[in-house]
């Protein structure tokens, strides 16, 4: 089969989008499916084995002669699906999505945000459906509600972010006299909730005995990393917080192998592949309740899910007060692998590749 995966941004910017589209398109290509990735992002260095054609503009992510290029890549590249990555500002997979419904390409959409008002994206995505082309599909339930608002009476099928879990299934590394260890990865970015994260630490060191030795690390870069780094300072927490950059895979999974406890502060977190990843290694996830992560982690079982961050530095800090309970927790997450092992998702995106096939068949012969 001939792929187009189209996204807006991609590697080297690390994000959960880029990272799940050149994941998604390896291990296609694994397959021996016929694999592009379409982008705007400009860079003409190594992004892996999957071949890439960028579209990008001289003042901005996509200009005319751009659009063009990208139509013109997407109606006549011979692909046999267009499968369209989107956040909520995806002017790049818009155009594709509207060129390939209107050559009669199957086309699969997948959500990966989590839209904040189902209304206002309705005009956009009707438009877009208007052919009846697309087959709509989001990376989690929190992300597929609001288009089955937007969009009544369509399906919206899940597929979810992939990992392979015996690449995070490291042995724990303890040694005696270590102290322990909170983490959190993900882009500096206000919607990650980083600056707000900072005060749950200070929270939680209040609320664990003076006498626990507690170190916490927040993994990651982005617009944010000036304003992270001064509420470490006002909240006086930088002597046991430390702020690690952007680290490579191996790096992190050796940071969560001697970790104890996962942090995701995001509200609007549509799936949390990096809280996927820390739950393979072992770790309790504490969560906000309202994002995607309860889809892989239940209250009480695989960590905690809280409805506000007084919530989450108090749930915090009681698992690192109950030694018993946290080892169960740890052993329970390393040993009950969860289903989004890529062999799953990659069955699931081919299967959402032959619905966009019937889609577009009915579509004609209509």
């Amino acid at each position: 089969m001939r792929i187009a995966h189209v996204t807006d941004s991609y590697l080297p910017r690390v994000g959960g989008i880029e990272m799940h589209v050149h994941d998604l398109a390896t291990q296609q290509r694994t397959l021996r499916h016929d694999v592009r990735v379409l982008t705007a992002a400009a860079y003409d260095g190594p992004r892996g084995e999957v071949p890439v054609l960028a579209y990008p503009g001289p003042s901005g992510p996509l200009r005319l002669h751009g659009y063009r290029a990208l139509h013109a890549a997407v109606t006549r590249g011979g692909f046999d699906v267009v499968h369209a990555h989107l956040s909520l500002i995806s002017p790049v997979a818009w155009v594709a999505v509207r060129a390939a419904v209107r050559a009669r390409v199957p086309v699969v959409l997948t959500m990966h945000s989590v839209a904040p008002d189902a209304g206002q994206l309705s005009p956009v995505l009707r438009a877009l459906d208007a052919g009846r082309g697309v087959t709509w599909t989001a990376v989690s339930q929190v992300a597929a509600a609001p288009l089955r608002l937007a969009l009544p009476g369509r399906d919206v099928a899940v597929l979810p972010n992939g990992i392979e879990p015996g690449d995070w299934q490291l042995p724990p590394r303890r040694w005696p006299g270590r102290p322990l260890t909170v983490v959190s990865v993900g882009r500096l970015a206000r919607r990650k909730r980083v600056v707000p994260l900072v005060e749950v630490l200070a929270r939680v060191r209040d609320l664990v005995p003076a006498s626990q030795q507690l170190r916490a690390v927040i993994v990651g870069s982005g617009p944010q990393t000036a304003a992270v780094r001064r509420a470490v300072r006002r909240h006086g927490v930088q002597d046991w917080v430390e702020l690690t950059g952007q680290l490579s895979h191996p790096a992190i999974r050796r940071l969560l192998a001697e970790s104890d406890v996962f942090l995701a502060p995001a509200r609007s977190e549509s799936f949390g592949l990096a809280a996927l990843q820390a739950r393979c290694a072992g770790l309790p996830v504490v969560a906000m309740a309202c994002g995607g992560v309860g889809e892989f982690v239940q209250d009480g079982v695989e960590g905690r899910l809280v409805a506000d961050d007084d919530a989450m530095a108090e749930a915090t800090a009681a698992i690192l007060r109950a030694p018993v309970a946290l080892q169960r927790m740890q052993e329970h997450n390393r040993a009950v692998t969860p289903t989004m092992a890529w062999r799953q998702v990659v069955a699931l995106n081919l299967a959402a590749y032959a619905t966009a096939g019937a889609v577009v068949r009915q579509s004609v012969s209509s």
